[in-house]
């Protein structure tokens, strides 16, 4: 038996709910630990808003992907003329975690990039997250030594469980 190809698409308004379901799911975990991307130990509550999520979708320097049915997203930021994009808002389904479905997406987001006329893909993690981490370290990503603050009070962030959280920032040419 095989499968259909996986789709992967521009998000329009009408997949926010359910990209916000996909999203609490990869990074909160439904029931706290669903998947190894959960940052349920690290952090409690939501990941984002409905809000945020329509702002993303309406600003012109965000372009966020779905694959499947709403089995994965990413978010690429890139202004015009800019040579770096960021990578983030990377989710995929606990259940589909291990089928390659982030790999394809993550390989779609730097096309993406690319011919928008980026030339380096950046994206940061929280710096405890050693596995995650490592997983885009084997795509090819390079820890930069750089790190930035985690957005404390932010809407869309959640609840830190600590106070000390920063972002290791990584980085990967796109050639």
């Amino acid at each position: 038996m095989t499968s259909a190809p996986l789709t992967i698409r521009p998000a329009v308004a009408e997949d926010v709910d359910a990209l916000l379901a996909l999203i609490h799911a990869a990074y909160r975990g439904e029931g706290g630990h669903s998947g190894w991307t959960t940052e349920a130990e690290l952090i409690a509550g939501p990941r984002t808003t409905r809000d945020l999520l329509a702002a993303d979708l309406a600003d012109p320097s965000i372009h966020l992907m779905v694959a499947g049915d709403h089995d994965g997203c990413c978010a690429v930021t890139h202004r015009a003329g800019e040579e770096v994009a960021s990578f983030g808002m990377f989710a995929v389904r606990p259940g589909q975690q291990g089928t390659g479905l982030g790999k394809a997406l993550q390989a779609a987001a730097e096309e993406y990039a690319r011919a928008a006329g980026a030339t380096t893909m950046e994206l940061c993690v929280i710096d405890r997250r050693a596995e995650l981490i490592a997983w885009y370290e084997r795509r090819g990503y390079v820890r930069t030594g750089e790190t930035r603050p985690f957005p404390y009070g932010e809407p869309g962030v959640g609840f830190p469980k600590d106070d000390d959280f920063r972002f290791a920032v990584l980085r990967k040419p796109l050639s």
